[in-house]
């Protein structure tokens, strides 16, 4: 315990210098106007630099950097308008080219689905493959006007792969497809996750910062935990992108159905609508499932904000440094009715940057299943504000919003929570962090460090505090002591609760494990034991149980396609 002493003392001075002044200008000037005004800013700009993917080369797209024996083979670069490029399993290769005009894919020849930013891609010096994708390729100055000639189509039983990568939440996989003619695209995606959980010990209470005693409802449990399935594909154009999403958490009886549609103006700008996570952490940005554990680490979980159903722009402002701002209607929008929304919105931003190969595997992924050869690096700040509601239950007279906790895991819009008798109405959430990770041949290591503001409190009667602001941090590293079939992971997580307003700190303490039976990092079986020290988390849909202190293990088996 005492080896991270320093590093929550540290934590917590740079937390205090660089969050306070930078929130509380940021809540007070930065609304819904102003990421509106972003969206149509970057968007005109971007828009003149549209490009049709069916009749033009693909937006340039950096990826990692060749190996000094691929650098060596690229001194003669070929004139050639077309390239054959090839690799088998296990293998990059990289083929020596024009890429200053971009790069299309005529078509697949290998067995593996050659997917942009995936399996194949592009860097200035030429094409790169990975993995058994094999291709024919336009490069050169004539891949545009040759381009432009034809309409290019991926491998007949392939899902049309999109030319801009996108971030949210919700992404299907590749998938399977089902249709396409010149009107559109259907295909469909899929993930799945069953659970077992066991939550130590059986029985237990735990008193919150009030000095009231509450019980702690442990879990032992195998569920069918998480169904997402996902139609996906374009219409009348690649660049006019919809996914329907059938979602269910069984453990704790949510359903959603929704839609998504986005237009892809080009790499540097693309506007989407639906639902979304809001912004505020690393995690709600484009990566699940593809994290260490099935779920998130008790920080992450804790201080991230949830799912808002709005409108958001994302794009590239130079290779490797991306951005994403949403203005949406609530912090959690499941469970919640139109009618009982306010004029409020909620906003939110973030920016990373990647730059040493420009990427940082397939959706951001934790872990290093790709093995990098070259060193990846990503940086990134991410902020969301938002008015809650407490949304009382009309015949229960409970809060229908249970998505903030207090560090002592009760849920803020509970009578009683901060003062005997007294029930908040609406209170300001905002959250700013700051992460970082890096990856090398397999060995993976990421930071997020987190400041969490709750404030403008209105209640039904009088309140001890004006403001909580809460802090912590988390630290995750893997590596693979079998090259893409098992991996090893340890994480902390340290959680501290605003000292001045009664709160105390909270901590875990993780080791895990994924075997891959398959060559691919979509399929996987995780195993994870977990110290707990007083959960400020409460949900079934992770793995943490409010006021826990104990031992908690889970598996699950789970594919994502």
């Amino acid at each position: 315990m005492s080896a991270f002493g320093p590093a929550k003392g540290l934590a917590r001075s740079l937390l205090e210098i660089a969050g306070v002044n930078m929130l509380n200008q940021l809540t007070k000037r930065v609304g819904a106007l102003a990421v509106l005004a972003l969206m149509l800013t970057i968007g005109t700009a971007a828009h003149a630099q549209t490009v049709d993917p069916r009749t033009a080369a693909t937006p340039a797209t950096s990826q990692p950097a060749a190996t000094p024996e691929q650098a060596q083979a690229q001194t003669a670069t070929p004139p050639a308008a077309s390239l054959t490029c090839t690799s088998s399993a296990g293998q990059r290769q990289h083929c020596a080219a024009d890429t200053s005009s971009g790069v299309v894919l005529l078509k697949s020849t290998g067995a593996v689905a050659c997917l942009l930013g995936k399996t194949w891609g592009y860097d200035g010096t030429g094409v790169w493959v990975t993995d058994g994708c094999s291709g024919e390729f336009l490069v050169g100055a004539a891949a545009f006007a040759a381009a432009s000639q034809a309409t290019l189509a991926p491998t007949p039983f392939q899902p049309t792969d999109p030319t801009v990568e996108t971030w949210g939440e919700f992404n299907p996989g590749t998938g399977f497809l089902v249709g396409r003619s010149k009107m559109g695209e259907l295909a469909i995606s899929g993930y799945g996750l069953v659970r077992y959980i066991n939550q130590n010990p059986a029985v237990q209470d735990f008193t919150d910062h009030l000095g009231n005693t509450r019980p702690v409802d442990g879990r032992n449990d195998i569920y069918p935990h998480r169904v997402m399935v996902f139609l996906k594909g374009w219409l009348g154009t690649p660049k006019l992108i919809y996914s329907m999403t059938f979602w269910t958490v069984l453990d704790t009886s949510q359903n959603a159905i929704f839609t998504n549609v986005g237009y892809q103006f080009s790499k540097k700008f693309s506007i989407y609508a639906g639902l979304n996570g809001n912004p505020g952490t690393r995690s709600l940005q484009g990566n699940h499932p593809l994290w260490l554990g099935n779920d998130r680490v008790m920080a992450d979980e804790f201080f991230r904000p949830f799912f808002g159903s709005g409108v958001w722009a994302q794009g590239s402002l130079t290779d490797g440094l991306w951005y994403n701002a949403m203005l949406s209607n609530t912090n959690s929008i499941l469970d919640v009715k139109s009618s009982q929304l306010d004029r409020n919105w909620t906003t939110g931003a973030s920016t990373w940057w990647m730059p040493t190969t420009k990427e940082f595997g397939p959706k951001g992924a934790y872990g290093d299943w790709e093995f990098h050869d070259k060193l990846a690096t990503r940086i990134g700040v991410s902020w969301t504000r938002s008015p809650e509601q407490r949304f009382t239950d009309g015949s229960t007279g409970g809060p229908g919003n249970t998505t903030l906790r207090l560090a002592d895991s009760v849920n803020v819009f509970e009578t009683g929570a901060l003062a005997t008798g007294v029930t908040v109405d609406t209170v300001d959430y905002n959250i700013l962090s700051f992460d970082a990770g890096a990856k090398y041949k397999g060995i993976f290591l990421q930071t997020e460090i987190y400041n969490r503001w709750l404030d403008n409190f209105v209640a039904d009667g009088p309140l001890p505090v004006t403001k909580i602001h809460d802090t912590g941090f988390y630290i995750q590293a893997a590596f693979y002591p079998v090259k893409k079939k098992l991996e090893v992971y340890g994480a902390t997580s340290q959680i501290f609760g605003d000292h001045s307003a009664g709160f105390d700190k909270s901590s875990e303490y993780l080791v895990g494990m994924n075997f891959y039976p398959i060559d691919s990092r979509y399929v996987r079986l995780n195993m994870q034991f977990i110290d707990v020290n007083k959960s400020p988390v409460s949900s079934a849909f992770g793995y943490y149980v409010g006021g826990q202190t104990g031992k908690t293990f889970a598996t699950a088996f789970s594919v994502f396609f």
